[in-house]
């Protein structure tokens, strides 16, 4: 085990070490896991991890003109957005705005973004999780990535040709969608959403017991090319994270609060949790035969997988796991779920052959379909795979990435004498999600691997009492795991998902006909503009419209005149082709910006309230005469 470093084992002035407290207040929570003595110990000291750094550095260079072999898209957390990394040299390429608002490029400014937003724009904050590239045939196909909003129960589809969020839909019935995973064969129809919260139906105030027996949450599932909702599914408890088979007939949820409590010592009360399996196939042909019921306004179809009495429901089936169980894996092999225990140092891997049985009736009891349970170390929270036979797993308390081998695993569990734990390597502190380069596709081909660490202490310089977090790149290639890379990141960026370059196709430029902007080129159209030509202003009432065409380093309208208080809408279209050419606009003093590419036509509505001369700009830089592009607003006292 590694020796620590000093400020590992600096002591605040309550009394406890920084990893002493986290793993006390842990154990108390989990209750007799076991004793504390050995949390403290899974730390590596700066000089191990340095050589570690030096004898891989060869494999994550990326020098100046070459391209990383991966796109990673990274959770933005709290801030709402998805970050764009090469892998392996872990640059920041992109930043995709979503749930947030973004002054560089207008999201949740533009008309055209908050159509996309529609009710919830009035939102200006999101809280991602779980980024998801749709698959065919069980690999990557790059066509879209799915994101949730734990903040305000969205979810949302980015187009990965452009790099842009263009549906997103507010899930009803329910609150915080928390665990997202995609169909993956023959190809993502469904996006599958866990609502994690449990609460009254109807929710209006009336009602606030949990244990009412309308009280519940609900697996939601969304069609993912209308981004509509398809169907909902009632459960017993409350959901955490899912992920779907490689037949497309099951998915798979894990439930840390089986009890329905609203506390914490309510929710760790049970011994057991569960996994909830759905049969996907069962449920589509329920609601084709009209066998569901709605709620209150809304015309979802909702289906009633709770358990009843003995027996479940056709459409789900609960299978017992300890404790307060928080990640669920499909291993890349396509044999197992794996739920990982979170308050019991073991994971549960549930054999997906078995699952027809189960729901056939031919298995006495739903643990029948566990392969094995596989005790690992403290704190287990996710698992990912390489390809080779071999999963990772975090172990959050005792801030490892575990490596270990399932057949081997599996043997052990039934009694043999093998070691399947192949290696423990020490991360810099308390992963979470962990994810290992094409893992949740076929294809898994075990090169990288990200943790993704809670904590950042002592990595990096000091930024205050707000600390950046942790990425770490580990190396997997070889028969040993290698730590080779710190990152930083902010604000909880919860998860990743890595793909190679050439499964991911963008366009340089866009497209005239991209149903991006259609809303406001059918505008256009009813004010008899063409807007790759004209520059005119459009008077209505109050409302007035200012089309423009843009080319570095020049707008086709530089000067403009309303009245005060007038609605006023500037639509420009940049007729630049050459790639890098981006154009801005920022209505100074108005709270205006926004991005217009090569090609693109960007619109911003806003209220003229300050009479008087008001200056607009480019704000992305676009030519040697960039501080030249400017206009004027002229506002006539009302």
């Amino acid at each position: 085990m590694s020796d620590k470093s000093k400020t590992d084992n600096e002591i605040d002035k309550s009394g406890l070490s920084r990893r002493g407290f986290l793993g006390a207040t842990a154990v108390t929570g989990a209750g007799a896991l076991v004793g504390v003595t050995a949390l403290g110990s899974a730390v590596m000291s700066r000089e191990s991890w340095a050589a570690a750094v030096k004898e891989s550095q060869q494999n994550i260079h990326v020098a100046p003109g070459e391209l990383d072999d991966y796109y990673g898209f990274w959770s933005g957390g709290h801030q709402g957005e998805v970050r764009v990394m090469g892998v392996p040299s872990m640059r920041e390429l992109m930043r995709i705005p979503v749930f947030n608002v973004d002054s560089a490029t207008g999201w949740g400014l533009t008309n055209e973004s908050r159509h996309i937003m529609g009710e919830s724009a009035k939102f200006l904050n999101g809280d991602c999780h779980h980024p998801h590239i749709s698959m065919t045939d069980g690999k990557y196909d790059g066509k879209y990535l799915f994101i949730n909003d734990k903040a305000n129960t969205r979810v949302a589809r980015i187009r990965l040709d452009i790099f842009k969020c263009d549906k997103m839909i507010t899930v009803p019935n329910c609150q915080a969608i928390h665990g997202l995973r995609l169909q993956k064969v023959p190809y993502t129809k469904y996006v599958f959403a866990n609502a994690e919260f449990v609460i009254p139906h109807p929710n209006d105030g009336k009602v606030f017991d949990l244990q009412d027996e309308n009280s519940y949450t609900m697996y939601n599932v969304i069609d993912a090319e209308k981004m509509e909702m398809a169907f909902q599914i009632i459960v017993d408890g409350n959901l955490d994270n899912t992920d779907a088979d490689y037949t497309g007939r099951f998915t798979a949820a894990t439930c840390y609060n089986s009890e329905k409590a609203y506390d914490l010592g309510g929710m760790m009360r049970n011994e057991r949790d569960w996994v909830v399996v759905f049969d996907i196939e069962a449920a589509e042909k329920a609601v084709k035969a009209g066998k569901f019921t709605t709620l209150g306004d809304s015309k979802v179809p909702v289906l009633d997988g709770r358990k009843k009495g003995d027996a479940d429901s056709q459409f789900t089936r609960y299978i017992p796991v300890p404790k307060n169980p928080h990640g669920l894996n499909t291993s890349s092999d396509g044999k197992y779920f794996i739920a990982n225990g979170k308050l019991s140092p073991t994971v549960s891997m549930i054999e997906i052959a078995r699952l027809p049985d189960l729901f056939a009736g031919k298995l006495k009891d739903p643990r029948d379909t566990i392969a094995a349970e596989v005790e690992l170390g403290l704190g287990p929270l996710h698992t990912t795979f390489d390809g080779r036979g071999n999963a990772y797993t975090t172990l959050f308390l005792d801030s490892q990435v575990v490596k270990w081998n399932m057949a081997e695993a599996v043997r052990a569990y039934n009694g043999e004498k093998v070691n399947y734990i192949k290696q423990k390597l020490d991360v810099h502190y308390q992963p979470g999600h962990i994810h290992a380069s094409l893992c949740e596709t076929s294809e898994a081909d075990g090169k990288w691997l990200v943790a993704l660490c809670k904590f950042g202490k002592d990595r990096f310089l000091p930024t205050g009492p707000l600390h950046p977090e942790n990425d770490q790149l580990i190396d997997i290639s070889g028969d040993e795991m290698k730590l080779v890379h710190d990152g930083p990141t902010y604000a909880e960026p919860h998860d990743c998902i890595m793909a190679r370059r050439d499964q991911i196709k963008t366009k340089k430029v866009w497209d005239r006909n991209d149903p991006f902007f259609a809303p406001t080129v059918e505008m256009a159209k009813k004010d008899g503009i063409n807007l790759e030509q004209d520059n005119k202003v459009i008077r209505d009432g109050n409302k007035v419209r200012v089309y423009m065409t843009s080319v570095a380093p020049v707008y086709g309208v530089t000067e403009f005149t309303v009245k005060q208080g007038d609605e006023v809408t500037v639509v420009i279209t940049n007729l630049d082709m050459i790639e890098d050419v981006s154009h801005g606009f920022v209505m100074t003093n108005h709270g205006v910006s926004m991005e217009i590419s090569p090609q693109q036509t960007s619109s911003i509505t806003f209220i003229a309230d300050k009479p008087g001369l008001h200056w607009y700009y480019c704000s992305w830089f676009c030519h040697a005469l960039h501080m030249e592009m400017v206009g004027r607003m002229l506002v006539e006292p009302a």
